[in-house]
C-alpha cells in the first residue's frame, strides 16, 4: 500500500531505528514510546490487520516477537512488557499495517490497562455460543 507508513519504513524511504531484520520482519523502536525500548514488529508484505495475514505470516512475526522481547526487557532493565496488537479503527489501530508492540513495562509507569466489565445473568453463555458459532 503506498500511503502506508510502515511500507515507506520497509522500503527505507522513511528512516528507522532498526533492531531486527530478515526476509520477512522487520522491527524497530517506535518514534512516540510509551517507554523507552518500545518496539515495533511488522511483517514485510503489507496486511491490514491479524484476520487478514495468513497464519505463516502471523507465525514469523511471533517468533520474532518472542526472540525480541526478552532482549527488549533487558535493554529496558524491567522484569515486565507488555505485547500488544489493535485491529481496526475502534480498537485504535492508528497504522493501517499489522504491527505487534513490545512495550516495556514499569511499576510506576502510568500504563493501565482496560477497566473490566462483567456478563449480566446468562450472558456469558450467550457469547460462549456465539463465538463458537463463527468459528
Amino acid at each position: 500500500m503506498e500511503d502506508c507508513i510502515f511500507c515507506k519504513i520497509i522500503k527505507s524511504e522513511i528512516p528507522c531505528a532498526k533492531v531486527y531484520e530478515d526476509e520477512d520482519v522487520l522491527a524497530f523502536l517506535n518514534i512516540m514510546p510509551v517507554n523507552k525500548g518500545h518496539t515495533l514488529v511488522i511483517p514485510k508484505e503489507h496486511y491490514y490487520n491479524i484476520e487478514d495475514a495468513p497464519i505463516d505470516v502471523i507465525s514469523k512475526v511471533m517468533s520474532v516477537v518472542k526472540k525480541l522481547s526478552t532482549a527488549v526487557k533487558k535493554a529496558a532493565d524491567t522484569e515486565g512488557f507488555v505485547v500488544m496488537q489493535s485491529n481496526g479503527k475502534s480498537a485504535e489501530q492508528l497504522v493501517p499495517h499489522l504491527h505487534f508492540h513490545i512495550i516495556p513495562k514499569f511499576k510506576d509507569d502510568g500504563l493501565k490497562y482496560w477497566p473490566q466489565g462483567k456478563y449480566e445473568e446468562g450472558e456469558i453463555e450467550e457469547y460462549r455460543k456465539k463465538v463458537i458459532g463463527n468459528i
